[in-house]
């Protein structure tokens, strides 16, 4: 059982469309407002910030007070040593990267892994159209809706998005794809239609995952990441470590009661 991404193969066929390329992350859209900023209706000097150091470079993060159930069990993770040696085990070019199977720590070269993590799950804070899958996004992966209807996301596993930019004419095409297989319940609004076109990112995946912070510093390293040759199991063949995660600002509103428990 692989805590993954049910519409892989949707992403795999739009970069044959138009668009690609590279800018750097955005922030969260307004919607009600129109603008898109790197707030939403939250201080950012209210908000935990957290540093991932990998054998790759530095990313740094920044967990949104929205989703306090997620940001409060990421925390608890860093504090505990969680994801420190951890593996980005999956990887996969202008679409993602993936780390959380504690399992990956001490897997031999060219093993499968991915199984493993710290045996619960987290009730989906899925706050569309706020918060969306734009480029160095982080979310928790699940599995799919076919045996996890409520979207409830995986403790450990998380994603950093890459994603791919996109044209206007496939902007059309994703949002009547999200239309379709959502019955009508997730619409692309123009802001974050213009954050897909400028910045780029993974809008298939909105609506169905739970988006809990962002990368403010480091998305070179992502993009370096990103781009590591894998294995037929989307594992680098190299070895793509985080070395120690360590939280650098604690926010007014981490307060570890919100945290999920097995």
């Amino acid at each position: 059982m692989r805590h993954s991404f049910p519409f892989i193969a949707l992403l795999m066929v739009l970069p044959m469309l138009s668009g690609g390329g590279r800018m750097a992350a955005g922030g969260m859209c307004g919607v009600a407002a129109g603008t898109c900023s790197t707030a939403a209706d939250d201080s950012s000097a209210s908000r935990t910030e957290v540093l991932f150091e990998t054998t790759e470079g530095n990313i740094r993060i920044v967990l949104f007070n929205e989703t306090p159930i997620h940001r409060d069990n990421f925390v608890k993770h860093i504090d505990e040593h969680f994801y420190d040696s951890v593996l980005f085990h999956r990887v996969i070019r202008n679409f993602m990267i993936q780390a959380g199977d504690p399992g990956s720590r001490t897997a031999p070269p060219g093993v499968e892994i991915g199984e493993g993590d710290c045996g619960y799950t987290l009730p989906a804070e899925i706050l569309y159209p706020t918060l969306f899958h734009k480029r160095g996004a982080v979310a928790m992966a699940r599995e799919d809706d076919e045996v996890n209807p409520e979207r409830r996301s995986n403790c450990s596993h998380f994603y950093i998005v890459w994603g791919k930019r996109f044209s206007t004419a496939d902007i059309e095409y994703m949002k009547n794809w999200l239309d379709t297989t959502s019955n009508g319940a997730v619409k692309m609004p123009p802001e974050i239609a213009s954050v897909y076109r400028r910045t780029g990112g993974t809008p298939h995946l909105d609506g169905g995952y739970t988006v809990f912070g962002e990368v403010t510093e480091g998305l070179d390293v992502v993009e370096k990441i990103q781009r590591a040759d894998t294995d037929d199991n989307d594992r680098p063949v190299y070895d793509v470590r985080i070395l120690r995660a360590v939280v650098t600002k604690r926010g007014s509103s981490t307060t570890g009661n919100q945290i999920m428990t097995p």
